[in-house]
């Protein structure tokens, strides 16, 4: 059940003991029906999250401070709070599954806290239960190049769609196992290993330059996804990106 809290119990039940779990406040009022709508909704929800979340709530006619200051101008008002702060919130009755996925961003998933750990066994863990997961896979990914695991960091990298670090993570194991060991290539990729971006994009764009023949517009396209992947592990404003991204413009077209 959701606890009552007012004015001068607001300090201790939402913003302090937000730093310790997720609060949801659900700004309400008697005569209000969508309110009464929503009430059990938010409790079965709450209670099946057990200790993970709190569910409060907020008469707003009893507590018209409180009300003025979270700027609550119509209800039922819904506001998550984390470490005393508003962190998400919707107004008005939704449907069930709109309050679930509310109440689920705010409590971490097993393979969220997987990831958090971030030794290898957990992301491999994180991994079985969400195959595709760029996070784990980036930084799973990136220990096995390191250790020289290329052909299994390629497998794990492949599984990922649509994310920059991770295609670009799969684009060196590839070149890795189907390139030569010395040229442009190979030392653009020894120099990104070894954490010399300026020299690694350097030779990168140099080979990019160099590929020709039908086999070399795939190595272009491979060589290309590695150099938008160091963009995004560097920032996309650092000095090097915004230098190398004309480079690699100009050498593309």
């Amino acid at each position: 059940m959701a606890t009552d809290v007012n004015e001068a119990g607001f300090q201790h039940a939402v913003i302090d003991r937000s730093r310790e779990v997720p609060v949801v406040v659900d700004f309400w009022a008697s005569w209000c029906g969508p309110c009464r709508a929503l009430s059990p909704t938010l409790e079965r929800i709450a209670e099946s999250m057990g200790d993970d979340v709190d569910l409060v709530k907020v008469d707003v006619d009893a507590n018209q401070e409180l009300s003025r200051a979270y700027e609550v101008q119509g209800i039922p008002a819904v506001k998550a709070f984390r470490d005393g702060e508003v962190v998400d919130e919707f107004v008005g009755a939704q449907p069930a599954a709109a309050v679930e996925r509310f109440f689920s961003k705010l409590v971490p998933s097993e393979a969220d806290s997987l990831v958090a750990v971030g030794d290898e066994a957990s992301l491999r863990q994180a991994l079985d239960l969400q195959p595709g997961r760029a996070d784990a896979a980036t930084t799973l990914g990136r220990m096995l190049l390191e250790r020289g695991d290329v052909q299994e960091a390629a497998e794990v990298l492949d599984r990922v769609t649509g994310d920059f670090a991770a295609e670009g993570l799969a684009a060196q194991a590839h070149l890795r196992l189907d390139g030569s060991s010395d040229g442009a290539l190979a030392e653009g990729l020894d120099a990104l290993a070894a954490g010399d971006h300026e020299q690694a994009l350097a030779r990168l764009v140099a080979a990019l330059e160099e590929a020709d023949g039908d086999d070399g517009e795939a190595t272009r396209d491979q060589i290309r996804r590695v150099i938008v992947g160091t963009f995004n592990e560097l920032g996309n404003d650092h000095p090097l990106a915004r230098e190398y991204r004309r480079k690699l413009a100009a050498a593309l077209y």
